[in-house]
This record gives C-alpha cells, sequence and structure tokens, in this order.
C-alpha cells in the first residue's frame, strides 16, 4: 500500500522515537489519524511545548524547564555525594533507589569510533562541578557496557588524587535471579566481588 506524503511523513517522524520500526509506527499514525483525532493534537501540542520548553539544568545537566532543576535546588540533598550517571534517564532510575546525593549528567560515553571524547560527554564540565562542589565520594554509575567500563575508568583516573573516594556500581547476580540463568560475564563480576557473611 502508498501511503499520501503526509501520512508517509508522519510515520517517518514516529520512527524517530526507540523501539518503532515501520509497522509500528504505521499502526501509530493510522490509530492517530482514524479514532484519536484529538489525542494526535494532544500530541502535537505536547511535543511541540516540550521540544521549546526542556533544557538542561546548568548545574548537573539532566533535563528541566528551569535554568537549576528541581534535585539542584532541594537543600535537603547530600552534598558530599556526586553520582555520575550517562544520561537523563538513568537519573530516574537512581532517583527510585532512595538515593539523595547530587547528580552530574554525561552525555554518553567515550567511543573514539564515534568520535566522542571527553570534551564531547561533558568530562571539563564535571571537573568543574566537583571543584565548585563539596564533594567527599564520587560514585560512577556508567552502564556495565565495554564503553560504560572506559568511561568509568577514565574519570577514576582522573580524579585520581583529588582527595575523593570514587565508587562504582557494584555487578553482578540480580535480587531473586536463578544462577543457572545468569550470562558468564554477570556471574564473573559476582564472583570477583563477593564479600563475606556477616553473622
Amino acid at each position: 500500500m502508498s501511503f499520501s506524503p503526509l501520512i508517509r511523513h508522519l510515520i517517518d517522524a514516529l520512527r524517530s522515537l526507540p523501539g518503532v520500526g515501520q509497522k509500528t509506527a504505521q499502526r501509530m499514525a493510522l490509530q492517530l489519524l482514524e479514532r484519536d483525532r484529538s489525542g494526535g493534537l494532544r500530541l502535537a501540542q505536547a511535543l511541540n511545548e516540550a521540544m521549546q520548553g526542556v533544557g538542561h539544568c546548568r548545574q548537573c545537566r539532566g533535563l528541566s524547564e528551569d535554568e537549576v532543576c528541581q534535585l539542584c535546588l532541594d537543600e535537603r540533598r547530600d552534598d558530599s555525594l556526586l553520582c555520575i550517571v550517562q544520561g537523563p534517564m538513568d537519573v530516574f532510575a537512581v532517583e527510585h533507589t532512595g538515593y539523595r546525593g547530587r547528580y552530574f549528567v554525561l552525555k554518553g560515553n567515550l567511543s573514539p569510533l564515534d568520535g566522542l571524547g571527553p570534551e564531547a560527554i561533558g568530562i571539563p564540565e564535571l571537573l568543574t562541578r566537583i571543584s565548585a562542589g563539596r564533594f567527599s565520594e564520587v560514585i560512577l554509575a556508567t552502564n556495565p557496557t565495554v564503553e560504560g567500563e572506559a568511561t568509568a575508568h577514565y574519570i577514576a583516573q582522573i580524579l585520581a588524587g583529588k582527595g575523593l573516594m570514587t565508587t562504582r556500581l557494584a555487578h553482578g547476580m540480580p535480587l531473586g535471579g536463578e544462577l543457572e540463568l545468569v550470562d558468564g560475564g554477570t556471574l564473573a563480576h559476582a564472583l570477583a566481588g563477593r564479600r563475606p557473611i556477616n553473622l
């Protein structure tokens, strides 16, 4: 079936969303056009407002409608802890753990093949943030991928000798997981990070 130019344009725009392929984009477009035009208009308005009104916090670089986000303005947070994450979604994930320190959001991982060096992901801004703060511990919460590990290692190296405790998120067995279902890499990290049982 051949779609008109406007419908093709809508389908292509919907495909920019993560996890949305051609067929899913087609179903979404036709659903909005056939059954929910008011929902489509609300979606268009919300997208336009968000694209125009949401920027980045000048302190943590997370998503914010204001110059400084609500997390950075919260005086009840622990100013001695700084958690470094790869992206804004990671802030939301860490927040669900009950963490109450501060954040710094990188713009991805170091990836020379993709042209992402220290400047591209915000390492100079990170160093400025650390020197301006009163942090005693920096938590490296990058993903446990090759790039995430390399980024964490690079940051740990440049922070060495600055009088900060630098920690890394633990890797290992998921809570409630079964040993036989865990992949070899995760199991190797769990064995390497084993600790004594305190009775």
